[in-house]
């Protein structure tokens, strides 16, 4: 079953139940005010009769009793009322109605309540006649010397028959009232669906096609179903730039491995020629074996490193983050360029300022984001070169500065030295991983901070690390 039939079929559920209450009110009150109205009509017509007893000439009432009731309506046909006059004794005077060849008999007990004001009503049941309703009220002529009861009826099978008129039409009118309410439900349902039709349209057309750039028309009304398409519209957004974004991860996962892959290439087959050289070269000199052995351990170590920097780079991807303390950039920063000058004598290592900076930061991950810049910085500079290291406080972020005397880096390759494997100079391409740049700036970020590389004017590379100051306590 469809949901719109689903919801037509609740629409007439709903008529239904309104119109059974509704006719079941109608009922009840109309039987009320129909034996209201019955109780009614019976004592004014009682009340009339009392009125022509009142005014009736001097001796016509006694010569009245036990006149024929010949010309009296049979009430087992017809519904008038009728009336009956009795003296005190329970003679009948006259009676316009019978069942038979009898007037209707009246209980003892309706005679002997008529005496209250208002007279009596009483539902009668006979035995072979309909159902009578009777009501009963005392007369008197003081000046005749004679009294007795007025007697007004009618069978109940009018009320009976109206009824039944009444339950007819309910029923009659209530079938097409349904059927109206089914159509308009069916109707109503499709105008108020056809937006969702739409929006499943849309999403099978999408499921098939994979055109996420589709999307459904703008609401030009805001109610639930203008604030699904809306929602809808806005989720296609953000699928299709979760695609996008897989989509680049997926493009530069693909570079990642076919650049380690060759990377890795060249150290494997320098070791492996190598020691192929060392384990079957015949007349092999001790010094050619000595220079072999250097560059299995040379290129170990540099394949050593490269297998490291990944190992970091992955747990970058895989989501991995820095604990983080509050620390003081001035004794790390001293500490590096202590020992950098003391690895590399040739070249000048200078720390320009000093002055203590607090950020929230993790000190062995600095620690390595200031040796890969140090480190970059002396590849690209000759013996005698000048490395500067400078520390510069500021109000919300302190910037940590490496600069060299060097060959400075491409217009073009500013930005593009960050990424992995990536390296500007072709030819130092065997003297690093190219990944060290790509860590610095993962580091940078995890600080909450970022890193960029400009030129100096005079010459040289100058890279730039800006971390946000720690909250004052």
């Amino acid at each position: 079953m469809s949901f719109r039939l689903r919801l037509a079929l609740f629409g007439a559920a709903l008529v239904a139940a309104t119109l059974l209450a509704f006719g079941w009110l109608v009922y009840t009150l109309a039987s009320n005010s129909q034996a209201t109205a019955q109780d009614d009509a019976l004592k004014q017509r009682a009340t009339d009769a009392l009125g022509l007893i009142a005014r009736a000439p001097v001796g016509e009432l006694s010569r009245s009793a036990g006149t024929s009731i010949s010309g009296a309506e049979d009430l087992r046909k017809r519904t008038d009322i009728f009336l009956e006059v009795l003296t005190s004794s329970g003679t009948i005077i006259s009676s316009t109605g019978r069942i038979g060849d009898s007037a209707p008999a009246v209980p003892a007990t309706l005679i002997a309540r008529a005496e209250a004001p208002g007279g009596s009503l009483a539902t009668i049941d006979t035995p072979g006649a309909p159902q009578l309703r009777m009501h009963a009220t005392a007369w008197s002529r003081p000046d005749l010397g004679l009294r007795g009861y007025v007697i007004a009826g009618q069978p109940t099978s009018v009320q009976t028959t109206n009824r039944k008129g009444i339950l007819g039409f309910l029923v009659v009118s209530s079938i097409p009232t349904l059927l109206a309410a089914l159509a308009a439900g069916w109707l109503i349902s499709g105008c108020a669906l056809r937006p969702l039709k739409t929006v499943a349209d849309t999403a099978d057309s999408i499921a098939r096609t994979h055109d996420l750039k589709r999307r459904l028309p703008p609401a030009s009304r805001r109610d639930e179903i203008g604030l699904l398409s809306a929602s809808f519209n806005r989720m296609l957004e953000q699928v299709e730039a979760a695609n996008q974004q897989l989509a680049v991860a997926l493009e530069a996962q693909r570079r990642f491995v076919a650049d380690a892959s060759h990377e890795l290439r060249t150290p494997l087959t320098t070791i492996r020629g190598n020691a192929g050289l060392l384990a079957y070269g015949p007349g092999v000199t001790d010094e050619i074996r000595a220079a072999a052995a250097r560059d299995i351990a040379s290129e170990s170590e540099r394949m050593s490193r490269m297998v490291q920097d990944l190992l970091t780079l992955a747990r970058a991807d895989a989501g991995y983050h820095l604990e983080k303390f509050p620390l003081d950039l001035r004794p790390i920063v001293e500490d590096v360029s202590r020992q950098a000058q003391r690895l590399q004598p040739a070249r000048q290592v200078e720390l320009l300022d000093g002055q203590p900076s607090i950020v929230t930061g993790n000190a062995d991950a600095i620690k390595q984001l200031l040796w890969i810049l140090i480190d970059n910085a002396f590849k690209h500079t000759g013996d005698g070169g000048h490395v500067q290291v400078q520390l510069q406080p500021g109000g919300q972020w302190t910037s940590l500065v490496v600069s060299d005397d060097g060959s400075g880096i491409a217009q073009q390759d500013l930005e593009r030295i960050f990424e992995r494997f990536y390296q500007s100079d072709a030819a130092r391409a065997g003297e690093g991983t190219g990944l060290g740049l790509a860590i610095a700036r993962w580091i940078a970020r995890e600080h909450g901070g970022r890193v960029y590389a400009a030129n100096n004017p005079q010459g040289g590379a100058r890279f730039t690390v800006e971390l946000p100051v720690a909250p004052k306590s």
